[in-house]
């Protein structure tokens, strides 16, 4: 009965329905329309073999982060479809998804429609309809099939088995290690920066753990994959996460591999950090399909679909250079420090303009340089965070060469404090009670920015 309703759901979902074109690859593709999470119209292509045995496996395809329209993901289609499994690609919601906002379940509930899709669709086989997830999609995927049983399986490529704030981190650090950024700026980026940005809010899903969803995937059959240069997850810890994680839940039938030559994608790299040949997307090469890549998958997935889901195993893990950083939750001391530190150093200017007794000159400094040096190293990494790791550009002597300027205005903030210091020491007439009550925010501020400055990795 549950499968027969989501078939009339599914048919109910499907708002157009276009005639089929055959091209001259022998894959009929059919547009379609339907009814993602909250109603969305969503548009995507139904890719078959032409003339295949029916009714054979379906597969949705899910993207990953960003706007990702199906053109992306345009040769996982027509592989899968040239091996007989009919597949489902289409183009990602923008409505409810923004950079700053991101809703899991939302778009699983998209792939979840999708999958009802194909369970309607003449020469699919319903009991034999499962998702395939890249990147973000493999957070989406695996809670999809988590929600319903109507997934048959689950293939992830690149799926992190850590929270999305820490894989960004992890993300940023890797590339800028590539860059040719040294550790002690890594650390700033993927430790109080990452802290930073998760404890304002300014992350989207940041609390998202993966593993109770996985542990819920007892009984569904799960291929999980990692290119062997993957640079935007860490492979080896994710896919040790994965198998624990299934092998705890009693999944039998969870297998972990490496695509050889892969990168995060599963298209052939050198390194990781380029793409050998394939077509262009956004004026970037996307790599062609990693040799053995497709064949794996589609291999599996007929396994699966013929009643014999491969036994679990766990392929031997390349190496990884960089561990994955844990990010404390609600970390609400990173914003709260330096939001201090700017009230302490703003209240001495202030009250100058207010008029609130005479200016000492070399306190003006320590004010006007510990605002400057607060703001800027925290904008620094911060705009690594969200540029990429391109804002690091250009790195002088291992450290980006604005960060370079942060720790000059640092350096400077301690020796106008001490010059400060020295001339209240030595000045005549000893100021008034008000004249210490001004200067006291400032100084609180001066003394704090020290050990501030070595957590938050300026002074390094």
């Amino acid at each position: 009965m549950a499968v027969l309703s989501s078939v009339l759901a599914g048919a109910l979902l499907l708002l157009t329905a276009p005639v089929a074109y055959a091209s001259g690859d022998g894959l009929v593709r059919q547009e379609a329309t339907f009814r993602g999470g909250g109603g969305l119209a969503l548009h995507g292509t139904v890719l078959s073999k032409g003339g295949a045995p029916s009714p054979g496996p379906g597969i949705v395809l899910v993207g990953g982060s960003g706007s990702g329209p199906r053109e992306e993901y345009r040769q996982e289609a027509e592989a899968f479809a040239r091996a007989g499994i009919t597949t489902l690609v289409y183009d990602k919601r923008t409505v409810g998804y923004s950079l700053l906002h991101r809703d899991f379940g939302l778009l699983a509930d998209d792939a979840l429609a999708g999958v009802r899709l194909l369970q309607a669709r003449h020469g699919v086989n319903p009991r034999r309809v499962g998702l395939w997830g890249f990147s973000e999609g493999g957070w989406v995927a695996p809670l999809a099939a988590a929600r319903s049983a109507d997934v048959a399986f689950v293939v992830t490529i690149g799926g992190s088995g850590y929270d999305p704030l820490r894989t960004q981190a992890w993300d940023l650090a890797t590339h800028l290690r590539n860059r040719g950024v040294g550790a002690s700026f890594r650390r700033t980026v993927d430790g109080p920066t990452a802290q930073f940005v998760g404890a304002t809010g300014l992350f989207p899903a940041v609390g998202y753990d993966p593993v109770p969803v996985l542990e819920r995937l007892h009984r569904t059959p799960v291929l999980a994959l990692w290119g062997e240069h993957d640079t935007q997850v860490p492979p080896r810890e994710s896919a040790r996460i994965f198998c624990e994680t299934l092998a705890r839940a009693g999944n039998q039938h969870a297998v972990m591999g490496f695509v050889v030559g892969g990168a995060h994608n599963g298209h052939r790299t050198s390194d990781g950090f380029d793409r050998i040949g394939g077509p262009l997307y956004h004026g970037k090469k996307l790599g062609e399909l990693a040799p053995g890549y497709a064949q794996t998958m589609t291999s599996w997935v007929r396994a699966v679909a013929a009643g014999h889901p491969p036994a679990s195993s766990v392929a031997p893990a390349p190496g990884q250079a960089l561990a994955a950083t844990a990010v404390p939750g609600n970390a609400w001391y990173a914003w709260l420090a330096p939001a201090l530190l700017l009230l302490g150093f703003t209240t001495y200017p202030m009250s100058a303009l207010l008029r609130r007794g005479p200016v000492l000159r070399p306190v003006r400094w320590v004010a006007g340089l510990g605002l400057l040096a607060v703001v800027t190293a925290v904008a620094c990494p911060f705009a690594v965070f969200v540029a990429g790791s391109g804002a690091a550009a250009p790195v002088v002597w291992g450290r980006p060469a604005v960060w370079l300027v942060v720790q000059g205005l640092s350096v400077a903030v301690v020796v106008s404090t001490c010059v400060s210091a020295t001339a209240l020491w030595r000045r005549r007439p000893t100021p008034s009670r008000a004249a210490w009550l001004r200067l006291a925010p400032v100084g609180l501020a001066a003394v704090g920015f020290v050990p501030w400055a070595v957590w938050w990795g300026v002074v390094a």
